[in-house]
């Protein structure tokens, strides 16, 4: 099968050898798969990653079963079953997990996957193959209400214009009625005022937010989210960052700031937000590439002005 790999140098495999399903496994033909900052981040060698990179997809199942030819998107975590934390639902953090395109396993950058039935889940007619690419990520937007469950008069910033920043702000909004997203890219901010959030530049900020999210995937994002906090407020860190940080605590201890790490979110509510169109992410499509351009595609998504690069199979 066609094939993107990462090996300390990213190319594409023309030939690599298909996926084997394991217990329980389906095998998935993929059609459409995004890149985004975490796979960006894998290539600067977060997680110390080898193989097939890639989580964000859209696919069709192919094994035999209730899904067979069922266009599907899957959570990417992959538990033992037989610890504490998959005992008690948390597979997410099962100390053995393995993680599509991220730990241990190979991701959707490919003509095949696999992945166990339970993590596999059917895509309505009204959302086309490239929406559900943004499932994974509008759950884990998501996540953050679910975590944090802010208030409807709650003051909210989310840093970072980027994917995840712009699906954060979107995520809130429906929740939240001041949601501000700073940002200091002018298209993306553009954006996001079309879907009817306030955008400003990282430097116009003035104020002390209750809620501030950290997704700007850069390394002194926890200290520049501190800075934005109210006393006693909440910042939730959204970024998944290669680079080693220093911080200076001081703050959250004065300030008695609540920190949450936020990671994967709720598949079904993404999917009913994309399928009842609640949230549109047609315009965070920035460019499309046939499989074979991977290389030319991963540059096209570090450039500071792109959002949502797709992969087509």
């Amino acid at each position: 099968m066609r094939a993107v790999v990462f090996d300390g140098s990213l190319r594409f495999d023309p030939d690599r050898a298909m996926p084997a399903p394991g217990d329980n496994e389906l095998l998935v033909r993929v059609t459409t798969c995004g890149i985004c900052n975490t796979d960006l981040e894998i290539i600067k060698g977060y997680g110390g990653f080898a193989g097939v990179p890639g989580h964000e997809f859209c696919g069709i199942v192919e094994s035999a079963g209730p899904l067979q030819g069922k266009r599907v998107v899957g959570e990417i975590n992959l538990g033992c079953g037989k610890c504490l934390m998959c005992d008690n639902g948390l597979q997410n953090h099962c100390p053995e997990r393995t993680v599509l395109g991220i730990v241990g396993k190979d991701g959707a950058m490919a003509d095949y996957l696999t992945l166990p039935l339970e993590n596999l889940h059917p895509i309505p007619d009204p959302v086309s193959d490239e929406e559900a690419v943004f499932v994974e990520p509008l759950a884990a937007a998501m996540q953050v209400v679910e975590q944090v469950k802010p208030r409807p008069d709650d003051r909210v910033l989310v840093m970072g214009d980027g994917k995840l920043g712009l699906l954060c702000a979107m995520a809130l909004g429906l929740s939240c009625q001041e949601v501000t997203l700073s940002g200091k890219h002018p298209g993306k901010m553009e954006i996001a005022r079309t879907h009817g959030i306030h955008a400003v530049h990282k430097d116009g900020l003035n104020e002390a937010f209750d809620l501030v999210v950290e997704a700007t995937g850069a390394e002194g994002g926890l200290a520049e989210a501190l800075r934005w906090v109210r006393p006693r407020g909440t910042v939730v860190l959204k970024s998944t960052v290669a680079e080693q940080s220093r911080l200076h605590l001081f703050p959250v201890v004065v300030n008695e700031v609540t920190i949450v790490g936020s990671r994967c979110g709720p598949f079904p509510r993404a999917i009913d937000a994309l399928a009842e169109r609640s949230i549109d992410v047609g315009s965070l499509i920035s460019a499309r590439y046939p499989v074979e351009d991977a290389l030319a595609a991963f540059a096209c998504a570090a450039a500071k002005e792109t959002l949502k690069v797709i992969l087509k199979f």
